[in-house]
């Protein structure tokens, strides 16, 4: 393990994350492209003049964080002068590329675009495209040119606290601004030239055409199609939430599963060119180029392009046979991944990846010489067992984290699928190219329909045992850190027992419980009244420690499963008591509210600067209400006429009073 802690390029990812962190958030760098070259040069150049090891060490860590931050700078668009909103004028026409098929909404098919030209100007730069189903009969396809005059409009955060942040999590992927389109706002300009993405779209195209001549069903198709061609828009969101709760969603999505076990289903055929000369060379160099014309039949996604890059460092890896290679090849992978594509960082899914197969990898080992098999049957079960278990192990903080929930039955949906995933796999190839050819009979597409209903019917009623799933987890980042701290010092214990890793084990757990305490004082000590943005309704919560007291206009069941609420207590860790009524006033911490709903009453004694809620689209007087009350905010919230906000807004814009609306600057909170 030591020499895997001194290994170079493990140092250096750090710098590599510190340095995309850095950029990101802080822009540390916005002195343009020369300045930026000639900082990486002149750093370069001093580390070969200068003598001293010691500055030459400290030189060569500032020369990789600063090849981060201009690999940051150089992958956002926005610090191009051809960046298509330099250009956006008014009435401006653009010229649109397709470049991703997205998961669709209940009304707009939507689209990953490249805005290519502003009326004669080139241009480049990401949007998301909205195109309205009623518009058009068929989706567009990758590739596809739209001329159109269209409104950019910014992708709007999230209404509520703690609720997923759409516009950040686009903005990681360079999009910034979303078009909306009607049939009669665009003009297609038919497909581009050559492009492997186009290219692997229509072969994908081609494929799934073949394979509904046989009579699959929706779910069929749908998963065939997430397993082997790695499209996941065509699966409904029921499946989706199965899987997820059986702690078996990882299966649908080509990932490092898929692509490791497609490259130990090839290294056991290829196997034989060992016995020849360069053998070995020869079956690396075969594995490579077939598990990139999977990841590029698989359209080249992110997902697809992070784990067939890892698995090609691993399989070079193998093939010399030396202690720690996994480990070394997958340091690599990770090291070279990240310094092209600085924003993978960010990616969950590249966060999961990457914790699940170094778990596998260090915990595994340890785990399997817990107990030693007899048989082997026993010993296979056992195996399955334990590597479920380290994945598991590896990504459980995070996973909490994100997901907030834990599927009691991860190990059974595992042991039971995982094990015959690889033949699923190989029928699908073989379904695909047997279909391609025309060659597929009937009675084996339903045989292999029948294998995939039978593992989506598995998985179904495996998510059905909710006493099992364990839901609504809240976890801080903090306390996600910390719980890394514990396993890997938990392992280490396991590994070689000895007083001085078992101190470290236990300041782990100690330090885990502080992180508890202190995050339960600032809970107990944190007092705040809040309006919630929720369309055609009203939520008001006034939050005294662990206790939050909501009153709403919604039935008891809905409020519990609303968004906002389960948002917002899961990310605070609290719990809510609910009431049906909302009072006409209330009181924060010397601070009068006022709620204004239908009926307009406001005349009450002795209340002045009072914050001020309109709600249901009151028949009111403003400018009236500001002069007899004078109140401190006027806050508009969701059950309102977008006309009467509108108006609203105008007269405390004219009255010089503070506005709120929920709906456009999101929910209203008032600190003590």
């Amino acid at each position: 393990m030591k020499k895997v802690l001194n290994y170079l390029p493990l140092h250096f990812i750090l710098l590599l994350i510190v340095g995309i962190l850095t950029q990101f958030y802080f822009n540390l760098w916005d002195f343009g492209f020369i300045k930026l070259l000639v900082t990486l040069i002149s750093i370069t150049i001093l580390l070969f003049v200068i003598p001293q090891k010691i500055i030459r060490t400290f030189l060569a860590f500032c020369l990789f964080f600063f090849m981060e931050i201009s690999a940051v700078f150089f992958n956002n668009d926005t610090n191009y002068k051809n960046y298509y909103q330099h250009a956006i004028k008014p009435q401006s026409s653009v010229i649109l590329k397709v470049q991703k098929v997205l998961k669709p909404s209940a009304y707009h098919f939507k689209y990953e675009a490249i805005v290519l030209q502003v009326d004669t100007l080139k241009t480049k730069g990401k949007m998301l495209l909205n195109i309205s189903k009623d518009s058009i009969l068929n989706p567009l396809r990758v590739d596809e040119l739209l001329y159109a005059k269209p409104a950019f409009v910014m992708i709007n955060a999230p209404l509520n606290p703690h609720q997923f942040n759409y516009k950040f999590y686009l903005a990681k992927q360079g999009i910034h601004q979303q078009v909306f389109l009607e049939k009669e706002e665009f003009k297609s300009l038919g497909l581009d030239q050559f492009s492997l993405i186009g290219v692997a779209a229509k072969i994908r195209d081609k494929v799934q055409k073949a394979l509904q001549k046989y009579n699959f069903k929706v779910d069929e198709l749908a998963v065939l199609n997430a397993l082997l061609l790695g499209q996941r828009q065509e699966i409904s969101k029921d499946l989706i939430e199965d899987y997820s709760k059986a702690g078996a969603i990882h299966i649908l999505a080509v990932s490092g599963l898929h692509v490791g076990i497609l490259l130990l289903i090839l290294s056991s055929l290829l196997k034989p060119l060992e016995r020849l000369k360069n053998g070995r060379v020869l079956k690396t160099i075969l594995i490579v180029l077939l598990l990139w014309m999977f990841a590029f039949v698989a359209g080249l996604s992110a997902s697809v392009v992070r784990a067939v890059a890892m698995f090609t460092f691993l399989a070079i890896g193998l093939s010399f046979k030396r202690k720690n290679v996994i480990l070394f090849s997958l340091i690599t992978s990770m090291f070279f991944l990240l310094l092209f594509k600085p924003m993978f960082l960010f990616d969950v899914g590249f966060q999961l990846s990457y914790l699940a197969v170094f778990g596998i990898v260090w915990i595994q080992p340890k785990l399997y010489k817990v107990y030693k098999p007899r048989f082997k049957l026993d010993d296979k079960i056992w195996q399955l067992f334990t590597v479920s278990v380290a994945a598991q192990l590896g990504v459980l903080p995070l996973s909490l984290y994100y997901f907030h929930q834990f599927p009691g039955l991860f190990l059974l949906s595992n042991l039971l699928i995982i094990p015959f995933l690889g033949a699923i796999l190989i029928g699908g190839i073989v379904i695909i190219i047997l279909a391609l050819t025309d060659f597929l009979p009937q009675f084996l597409a339903e045989i292999y329909g029948y294998i995939i209903s039978l593992m989506n019917n598995f998985v179904s009623w495996i998510s059905k045992q909710e006493q099992f799933l364990f839901t609504n987890i809240s976890l801080s980042f903090l306390m996600m850190f910390v719980s890394y701290l514990a396993i890997i010092f938990g392992v280490h214990f396991m590994i070689k027992k000895s007083a001085k890793k078992l101190i470290y084990f236990l300041a782990s757990l100690l330090i885990i419980q502080s992180v508890f305490l202190l995050e339960n004082y600032q809970k107990k000590h944190k007092n705040e009244f809040i309006v919630f943005h929720k369309s055609r309704n009203s939520i008001i919560a006034n939050r005294v420690g662990v206790k939050v007291f909501v009153n709403h206009d919604l039935d008891s069941l809905g409020i519990e499963s609303t968004n906002a609420m389960v948002s917002y207590q899961v990310g605070e860790n609290v719990k809510s008591t609910y009431s049906q009524e909302i009072p006409n006033i209330l009181e924060f911490k010397n601070q009068s509210i006022l709620i204004v709903d239908s009926l307009g009453i406001y005349n009450v004694k002795n209340l002045k600067n009072p914050i001020v809620i309109l709600q249901y689209s009151p028949k009111i007087n403003l400018e009236r209400l500001i002069k007899t009350l004078q109140p401190n905010q006027i806050i508009a919230d969701g059950n309102n006429y977008k006309s009467y906000i509108n108006t609203w807004e105008k007269t405390c814009r004219e009255q010089k009073t503070p506005f709120h609306q929920t709906g456009q600057n999101g929910a209203y909170i008032l600190r003590e």
